[in-house]
């Protein structure tokens, strides 16, 4: 098995995905850790991770609110702490939500940013579901 020495990261996927005929785990690098790094940092709420609290964005907390200025902006904050503090690979530039599909259940939160190490430039659109039972596939 070779190693991928990748200087922007290796992990496993998200989620978990085996190999059964190379009895080994897929591991994803470089952009594509970054951005299942985050998806995995949005998802998670602050203490649901027992050996790091503070690790989380705890969007949860923001998914039955009316969306108005003021939610948009808690989101904004949430959103930004969040990468700031645990995700160093990147500096974030921008961080938008489309309105547009409120009424569909989804406020996709666009996360505008670049690779420290590259200085690449990047999109991430991140789907933050506004009800239970509106999550996609």
């Amino acid at each position: 098995m070779s190693q991928n020495r990748s200087f922007l990261g290796t992990g496993w996927s998200f989620p978990p995905t085996f190999d059964r005929n190379l009895k080994s785990v897929l591991m994803v690098s470089d952009l594509d850790d970054i951005v299942q790094s985050l998806t995995i940092l949005l998802d998670t709420s602050l203490g649901e991770r027992v050996m790091q609290p503070k690790y989380g964005a705890n969007l949860d907390k923001m998914v039955f609110e009316p969306i108005n200025t003021a939610t948009l902006a808690e989101i904004d904050d949430i959103v930004r702490t969040a990468i700031i503090y645990h995700e160093p690979r990147i500096r974030l530039i921008e961080v938008t939500m489309a309105t547009h599909l409120q009424n569909e259940g989804m406020l996709p939160i666009n996360i505008v940013f670049e690779v420290r190490s590259t200085n690449s430039r990047f999109n991430f659109v991140y789907p933050f579901y506004l009800r239970e039972g509106t999550a996609g596939p």
